[in-house]
């Protein structure tokens, strides 16, 4: 097969239509229709079904995507392994971790580690969703569970630990509660039912010192810890946070300050076939040096 109708292929898959991937590929949809029907010819089946909203493979056009992509992971991990120098690291480093980890803990750091490692070429994606490592849809994480896949090294970060927060103007208007029944009468800002949480235990605030069958009604839900944060900041009402969320010259307030959640295990994680690669343990050498330099 062509190798360059392949890479065409590949892209056509992904974006779902020709248009969309002539866009990417810097190529004419006409372009890229006549190599994909060469393509079909060659291997003398079709590859896709074409309908009015766009493109969907087929059962032979599943098997080719599916080959296609793991030879495309394996051809851009050789090139990594290839650019890079044992002593000088150097080439893409694309991280994942948690929106509320990434935009109060991580970004503030970043700008260090990329002045120190210039030729590193830093990409953050930042989701409460876990990113297939194996298929290079990033090359390490920071995640608050430890992975269970058997093909990827770990390394423990940090214990995070939660509290209780509010904002002053709240607790001035309404009260600092004094014992956990005491939640009851209070605002509480929870994490959303419409998506998966970062952490199981996320919402220990609507549990904590409720008798009998009490059901707390949370003033609201929201699908994101940052937003929550946000939240608690206005005035809103009281949150459960990661203490790593609250840094020093916050202005929120710790209520109940000793009663507090679960503790959480963040680890350090990347693909076994990472584990030579400089970039990523110059960067893991980082993360364990700044989590040893406190400010939880």
């Amino acid at each position: 097969m062509d190798w360059d109708k392949l890479r065409i292929f590949h892209a056509v898959a992904d974006a779902g239509s020709f248009t969309r991937a002539g866009e990417t590929l810097n190529l004419s949809q006409s372009a890229v229709s006549r190599q994909i029907s060469a393509l079909e010819e060659s291997v003398r089946t079709s590859l896709f079904h074409r309908h009015a909203r766009g493109l969907i493979l087929t059962e032979q056009g599943d098997v080719l995507y599916r080959t296609v992509k793991e030879v495309f992971h394996k051809l851009a991990m050789a090139e990594a392994l290839i650019s890079e120098s044992r002593e000088h690291p150097s080439g893409p480093l694309k991280i994942t971790t948690t929106v509320a980890f990434g935009t109060t803990w991580l970004t503030p750091r970043i700008k260090e580690f990329i002045e120190l490692y210039a030729d590193v070429e830093v990409s953050v994606i930042l989701t409460d969703g876990a990113l297939d490592l194996s298929m290079r849809e990033a090359d390490v994480a920071i995640r608050m569970t430890a992975p269970r896949q058997p093909d990827l090294v770990q390394r423990h970060l940090l214990t995070v630990q939660s509290h209780i927060y509010a904002a002053p103007d709240y607790l001035a208007d309404r009260g600092t509660p004094d014992t956990p029944e005491a939640l009851d009468q209070h605002n509480l800002i929870v994490y959303g039912q419409e998506a998966a949480p970062p952490v199981a235990s996320i919402n220990w605030l609507m549990e904590a010192g409720v008798v009998g069958e009490n059901r707390r009604r949370p003033i609201m839900r929201l699908d994101n810890l940052y937003g929550i944060y946000r939240a608690v900041r206005s005035g809103l009402g009281l949150a459960a946070l990661p203490d790593y969320m609250v840094t020093e010259g916050s202005p929120l307030v710790r209520v109940l300050p000793d009663l507090s959640g679960p503790a959480i295990e963040a680890y350090f994680v990347y693909p076994e076939e990472l584990r030579n690669a400089k970039r990523v343990s110059v960067f893991r050498d980082f993360l364990l040096r700044k989590v040893a330099e406190g400010n939880f």
